[in-house]
């Protein structure tokens, strides 16, 4: 074998073996774009869910806010029910004297 089939051969194996780096390279970055391609899938799915848990718990704080303003109002209703009642009865017994 002549010099230059030694280094020929020589790169050859070289380029071979920097190919085969090369390939595992990109395979393991193929792998790890996929991977955070489902981390980030899994993710999306988790922040769907917690926005889902929001608007349920929002629309029931929005119920109990509702079911206190009723309450709030009826006792206003009865408080004024209550005031005209004594200002009439003090008028009514202003005007009895």
């Amino acid at each position: 074998m002549t010099e230059q089939e030694k280094i020929n051969a020589d790169v050859q194996r070289q380029l071979a073996l920097q190919d085969a780096k090369f390939n595992t390279f990109v395979e393991e970055m193929r792998d790890f774009k996929n991977e955070m391609l489902q981390q980030n899938k899994m993710r999306a799915e988790e922040i769907r869910e917690i926005r889902q848990d929001m608007k349920n718990m929002q629309a029931s704080l929005d119920a109990k806010i509702d079911g206190m303003g009723k309450h709030v109002r009826n006792l206003s209703v009865a408080t004024i029910i209550g005031v005209a009642t004594i200002a009439i009865t003090v008028v009514y017994s202003i005007l009895m004297h």
